[in-house]
Parts: structure tokens; C-alpha cells; sequence
């Protein structure tokens, strides 16, 4: 790939080659990897293999990412046009929708056709959702692209977890007010994820809600208009899961319901660690500042970028939603995890360890430097805070 700089009348050819290009194929083949475990368990009759997903989920990609480390480059930005149609990193993320179908269908065939005990079944429904919940992260990219097929193929990958509302809320609501105490969305420092969980998951429905609802009436249209883009995504997730049960039989109603509920927890879990206590000012006439990328906690570990189409560089991406994948940018003095997703997601798992960890990062960021009033503080924790910080 070559890009082309006029400077001082004279043409200067960049040559330029994506070291990652091929590793991206790593997000795509990521969300087959629960059927590793049914296929060991084939093997094996060993209901412990089912396991597997997530010992490498939480175990061998936190680990690899310790051992291989960080990528602090950026792609020359000159190159970035060229490098964002190029149809190959778009193809990647297209061909992600119907694997995300196939492996729930033949995860539910799987459960159907073997006497497996309750913790097995619960089990497998876990590692199935924490997958499908993959799937968000895909329509995720999908969704912030301004082509029409791209933002349907979105909505068809939302309607595998049962997550329909996600990309109206998250593109008219989360990039708006992020990074505030006004956005659900967003955690605050001294809030534990469970405690998030309970305040978010409602919350970013009912805004959803609230904006289509809105988008519609200045249409002159019902709230029930077909044209709704919640319930065109429910309604494939109605269509879909409903043939899964018709298929294979009563046990798909609590799989599916666990399968659901952990993949909605997953983008939770995403949530909650990207915005963990980072607050936005408010200028003289009460706006708040435009979404900076120190907003952000963001990760440049490898591995975790490289299954995640770079969800992990975060803070880019909110300063510039509409920016592809494969040309996301790190910078200088940022919010940086001290681990990818998978290990931050088990860290914030164990509410003291996390706060012990990301709180003392919290403080001593750049723009913050201990100063509480520049931070998202929890309201019921408020006074507890204060009262241990300010004398720092």
C-alpha cells in the first residue's frame, strides 16, 4: 500500500504495510471459540472441556497479552484513507454476523443432544453469551459507519444477545453525554460494576427508548412504526430465538435467558472499565467540553486488540466515532489500563481489588492529579471518598 504527499511542489511516495493486516483475522475467528470447548468435550466426554472458552478468555489472552505486550505506532496518517476503504478489514467484520448465528445455533444443538448436569448447562450458556456478547462489539463497529448495509448488519448481529437498542443508544446517547454523571453509560469512581449493572442496564433501554421515540415524532410516526430500529432488531431476535426453541426444545428458554443475560453483562463489563471515573468539564454557560480522548481509559495491549477489531483503543475511537478499526490511534498522556479487556473484566470483577488498582491510577492521571472535582464520583459513596482522598 502506497499513499502519496506533495511537499514543496514535489511527490513523495509512502510506502506502507499494516504489520497487523493478517492478525486482524484473530476477531474474526474469535467468536467460533466456544465450539472448542464441545469439540474437546466430543473428544473427551469430559464435562470439565467445557470450560475451556473461558480459561482462555480469562486466562491464556490476559496472559499473552502480559507476555507480548503493547503497540504504541500509529499508521501514518497520510496512508489512513487508503487504509479505511481498503474492502479487506471491512470484509473481516461483514463475515463476523453469520458466524455469530451459527455458533449459538450449534451451541444450542449441542445442549439439546447431550444429558449434561445443571452446572455444565449453565456453563455453556455462559461461554455461548460472553460470545454473542462479541457480537455487540461487532455491530459496535458496524454501527458508527454511515453506510446503510454496514448499520443493517448491525442490527441483524444485535438481534443474536437480544441487544437491539444498543446502537441507538450508544450512538445517540453514550457519545453524547459520556464521560458525565448524566450518562448511565459511563461508571463513576467508588461504583462497583455490579452496582453499575443494576443503574445501566435499565437505564440505557429506557434512554434508547426515549430517543427512537423522539426520532420518530418528528416524523409524525407511532412509537410502534415499523420504521422503529429497536424493535426491527427485536423482532429478528424474536424470529431467531424463537426457532431455537421450536428446534430444540424447552431447555433453550433458560439458556437462552442466561445465554442473554451474561452477553448483555459483557458489554457492561466493557462499559464500566472504559469510563471508570473520567468526567468532561462544563464550560461558563454549562456545556460540557467536546469528548477529548483522555474521556477515555484506553489499552494498546496486542493480543486483546487484536480479538477485539481494536475496541481497546478506546479513547481514539470516542474522540472519533466514525474512524475504522484498523486506523484507531494511541497517544501520549492517556488513560491507560494496566491490562487488556479480558483481564480488566476480572479485575473489575473483585470490586476491592479494582477500586485498590484504578482508583490510585484514577487520581494520578495527568488531568486529574488528585484534584476530586475532576473526577465522575459515585453520589452514594460521595462522602467516603472525599473523606479519604482529600487530604492527599
Amino acid at each position: 500500500m502506497t499513499a502519496y504527499r506533495t511537499d514543496s511542489g514535489n511527490i513523495e511516495a509512502l510506502p506502507y504495510k499494516d504489520k497487523k493486516r493478517y492478525l486482524w483475522i484473530l476477531s474474526l475467528l474469535l467468536p467460533t471459540l466456544p465450539l472448542t470447548g464441545i469439540f474437546l468435550f466430543s473428544r473427551t466426554q469430559l464435562e470439565w472441556s467445557l470450560y475451556l472458552p473461558l480459561l482462555i478468555s480469562y486466562g491464556v489472552i490476559p496472559l499473552a497479552d502480559w507476555l507480548i505486550g503493547t503497540d504504541e505506532t500509529n499508521p501514518p496518517e497520510d496512508i489512513v484513507p487508503q487504509l479505511e476503504s481498503d474492502p479487506y478489514y471491512r470484509w473481516l467484520t461483514y463475515l463476523t454476523v453469520p458466524l455469530h448465528f451459527i455458533v449459538l445455533t450449534i451451541m444450542c444443538h449441542f445442549i439439546s443432544t447431550h444429558n449434561l448436569d445443571w452446572p455444565s448447562i449453565i456453563v455453556t450458556a455462559i461461554v455461548a453469551g460472553g460470545y454473542s456478547g462479541l457480537g455487540i462489539n461487532t455491530a459496535h463497529e458496524l454501527g458508527h459507519k454511515k453506510t446503510k448495509h454496514e448499520q443493517f448488519l448491525a442490527k441483524i448481529t444485535l438481534a443474536v444477545p437480544g441487544y437491539g437498542h444498543f446502537c441507538v443508544e450508544h450512538n445517540r446517547g453514550h457519545h453524547v453525554l459520556v464521560a458525565t454523571p448524566e450518562d448511565p453509560a459511563s461508571s463513576r469512581m467508588g461504583e462497583s460494576i455490579y452496582s453499575f449493572a443494576l443503574r445501566e442496564i435499565p437505564e440505557t433501554f429506557a434512554r434508547a427508548w426515549g430517543l427512537e421515540k423522539a426520532r420518530l415524532a418528528t416524523q409524525g410516526r407511532s412509537t410502534w412504526s415499523l420504521k422503529n430500529a429497536i424493535l426491527q432488531s427485536y423482532a429478528i431476535t424474536f424470529v431467531f430465538q424463537g426457532s431455537l426453541l421450536l428446534a430444540f426444545g424447552w431447555l433453550m428458554l433458560p439458556f437462552l435467558a442466561i445465554h442473554n443475560g451474561w452477553a448483555w453483562f459483557q458489554l457492561t463489563s466493557a462499559n464500566y472499565i472504559e469510563h471508570y471515573g473520567l468526567l468532561r468539564k462544563k464550560d461558563e454557560n454549562g456545556r460540557y467540553e467536546r469528548c477529548q480522548p483522555h474521556h477515555s481509559w484506553n489499552s494498546n495491549h496486542i493480543i486483546g486488540n487484536l480479538v477485539t477489531f481494536h475496541l481497546e483503543r478506546h479513547s481514539d475511537h470516542h474522540a472519533n466515532p466514525t474512524r475504522r478499526y484498523q486506523s484507531l490511534r494511541t497517544f501520549s498522556d492517556l488513560p491507560q489500563l494496566p491490562s487488556g479487556y479480558g483481564g480488566m473484566y476480572l479485575l473489575a470483577y473483585i470490586p476491592w481489588l479494582w477500586f485498590r488498582i484504578m482508583d490510585h491510577r484514577l487520581l494520578t492521571l495527568p488531568h486529574v492529579k488528585g484534584d476530586l472535582s475532576k473526577i465522575n464520583l459515585d453520589p452514594k459513596n460521595r462522602s467516603r471518598i472525599i473523606e479519604k482522598y482529600s487530604h492527599n
